[in-house]
């Protein structure tokens, strides 16, 4: 339950509080959703933009103008109450099947998608439930069967080792440089909050969590250097992040200037995370050059798509895919939404997998977990196996020092399998679908 890769998703926090304070929160949370569900929504044109409808064509967004329309409609018809409530004729006129003809051309052809939403202003709010909280993704069974993602994980589910040489000396001059220049620790803080809970609470207010507004923002500041009982194994902790010798990092943290290292005492959290970022983008420059893998007969097993699985928000997970392992993948940028778009209508592309944690390579600088297994139809491109790492930019300023090591140690695994094995599995990194492509046909 430890995995530095994994440990922070598949560990989880649970509060168990006092019984009468439990019992005054879902009261408190039922009294409010009683009160809201009993009270009819407001139509307005704030209400209707922005909200999804399915039309003949797929989803649409409701616009700004169509949204004044449809407001306008039923002002114009006295479907609407003078607190903008639905009216008992727009009720009467909808059961009987004869709602007046729209004047407006925008509006004509769509009303029939509108009317849900509309029809919703007097649906009632449900109590909240445990329906909001993450659910695991699940897995689709037919694809993660297919003979072409069972062909590549076989080709990339190998364990390896590796091994580096550098000057140590160097090294540990060079980070002793970096800490004295970069190393930059904060006093520590804590941020109060006050807020008040909306006078004109809405529906869409409850579900949303948007029922208070802050007040209020304080940041209090340590005016004092950090004195706590906990002992911190200050050595341990560099060595433990950084994956040097207790030896090599002794000698770092020895060298710095007594200024630098007293920054200890202000914030040892931060200093000790800090440290190890600065002193890991020292060696990850050091290390790729010299860097050499060797394939274990070890290899990852296939209950790391299933066990340990990370619970995700599915209102974020975007629409049911086809060609995925899993049903739905939640994405962490616009860039990998576009890619999923892409992959998954893609005639090339037979099928395809959001990587787990569980599956990573090792390097010096730390585990890398790549992004994407992607395997194509064969015949339709060159390289029908391919790992890729999606990043919105291929800029050297943009990729920062570990991250383009870890990125450089995986071509390096990658291509040490291909060469043990006799594999042809391309690892690259792409900004985009189109750049994928031309990867793959070349």
């Amino acid at each position: 339950m430890d995995n530095p890769v994994t440990v922070h998703d598949i560990n989880e926090l649970t509060v168990v509080t006092d019984e009468s304070y439990t019992d005054f929160v879902a009261g408190l949370q039922k009294e409010i959703s009683d009160s809201l569900a009993a009270r009819p929504r407001k139509a307005s044109v704030k209400f209707f933009t922005g909200k999804t409808i399915q039309t003949e064509d797929g989803e649409s967004l409701v616009e700004e103008a169509l949204a004044q329309a449809l407001y306008k409609y039923l002002i114009k018809n006295d479907y609407l109450n003078e607190d903008d409530t639905l009216s008992d004729e727009y009720k009467a006129a909808k059961e009987a099947g004869t709602l007046a003809e729209p004047t407006s051309e925008a509006l004509k052809p769509v009303l029939k998608f509108l009317l849900p939403l509309v029809d919703s202003l007097n649906i009632d709010v449900p109590a909240p439930t445990d329906d909001r909280k993450p659910k695991k993704i699940p897995l689709n069974e037919a694809n993660f069967a297919k003979k072409e993602f069972q062909a590549l994980w076989r080709r990339i589910n190998q364990k390896a080792v590796y091994q580096v040489e550098f000057d140590s000396s160097e090294l540990v001059t060079k980070c002793i440089h970096a800490l004295d220049k970069h190393l930059k620790v904060a006093a520590m803080q804590y941020v109060v909050q006050a807020g008040t809970q909306r006078d004109a609470l809405e529906a869409d207010d409850l579900t949303s969590g948007a029922g208070f507004d802050v007040a209020s923002t304080t940041t209090h500041t340590a005016t004092v250097s950090a004195a706590s009982q906990v002992r911190y194994d200050l050595l341990g902790e560099i060595t433990e992040k950084t994956q040097l010798t207790r030896r090599t990092a002794a000698a770092i943290l020895s060298g710095v200037t007594p200024e630098t290292f007293a920054k200890f005492r202000l914030n040892p959290e931060q200093f000790i995370t800090e440290a190890a970022r600065l002193i890991n983008e020292q060696k990850a420059t050091a290390i790729v050059e010299h860097l050499t893998y060797d394939a274990l007969e070890d290899r990852f097993d296939t209950a790391i798509f299933t066990e340990n699985q990370t619970k995700q928000d599915l209102t974020h997970a975007g629409n049911k895919l086809t060609k995925h392992i899993y049903d739905y993948v939640v994405t962490d940028s616009k860039v990998e939404r576009d890619f999923v778009t892409e992959l998954d209508t893609s005639q090339e592309v037979a099928v395809y997998a959001k990587l787990p944690r569980g599956f990573f390579i090792p390097t010096p600088v730390g585990d890398y977990n790549p992004d994407w297994a992607i395997a194509f139809t064969e015949g339709t491109v060159k390289h029908i196996y391919f790992v890729a790492e999606t990043k919105g930019s291929l800029s050297s300023l943009q990729l920062k020092g570990v991250e383009d090591a870890k990125i450089e140690c995986a071509r390096k695994f990658f291509a040490s399998l291909n060469e043990k094995n006799g594999e042809n599995v391309k690892y690259e990194v792409v900004t985009d679908y189109t750049e994928l492509m031309q990867l793959v046909t070349t």
